[in-house]
């Protein structure tokens, strides 16, 4: 249950202010169909997420368990820093509406994710948990947990959120976690 959770708080806060919920924004605003484009993020987001907890749980194999705690823990200390940088909004994200709102959100979203922050981080999270599906639920969980406001809200809400102190908040439990882990508190998960 840790590895649900904590993937499930890493990603809701990395998300607020990411360019997907920025996506979430607009295309709530272009289609004004949430039902289709949370659709579109859910699936998105599964297949996305699901191939990064796969590679993490790959990279588990292929290194040893001390090579593998420095990895984790740069790798978490390397988010934490990200996390302070803010995310641009490219509006090629956006120009597929020739598919509709769900295919243009599934389109945009899982493309959009693509070496994005929380992509990263569940590889990072599957690889330190040895737990796939808690780690790919979680962050999935996260993503619909920052998004569906987005896409119900829309503009209403993007001006009073907090960006840079959240983003504050989910770069300092990326810097503890970077930190716990190098410091040998995964060693009873076999880091």
């Amino acid at each position: 249950m840790e590895a649900f959770f904590v993937s499930t708080g890493i990603v809701a806060l990395a998300e607020i202010g990411d360019k997907t919920q920025l996506l979430a924004f607009l295309l709530a605003a272009k289609f004004r169909k949430p039902i289709p484009i949370i659709a579109g993020i859910l699936l998105a987001t599964i297949a996305n997420h699901a191939f990064a907890g796969a590679l993490g749980a790959w990279i588990t194999s292929l290194l040893t368990p001390e090579t593998m705690r420095w990895a984790l823990g740069l790798s978490f200390l390397g988010m934490a820093a990200w996390m302070l940088i803010p995310d641009k909004f490219e509006e090629g994200d956006a120009r597929l509406a020739k598919y509709g709102a769900f295919g243009t959100t599934l389109i945009a979203f899982f493309l959009a994710e693509m070496g994005d922050k929380t992509q990263v981080a569940t590889v990072a999270l599957a690889a330190q948990y040895h737990a796939f599906f808690s780690v790919v639920a979680g962050t999935t969980v996260g993503m619909m947990i920052a998004n569906i406001p987005a896409v119900l809200l829309g503009d209403r809400i993007a001006d009073k959120m907090p960006v840079r102190a959240v983003h504050a908040v989910a770069a300092g439990i990326f810097a503890i976690l970077g930190m716990a882990t190098l410091l040998g508190a995964g060693k009873g998960l076999g880091l």
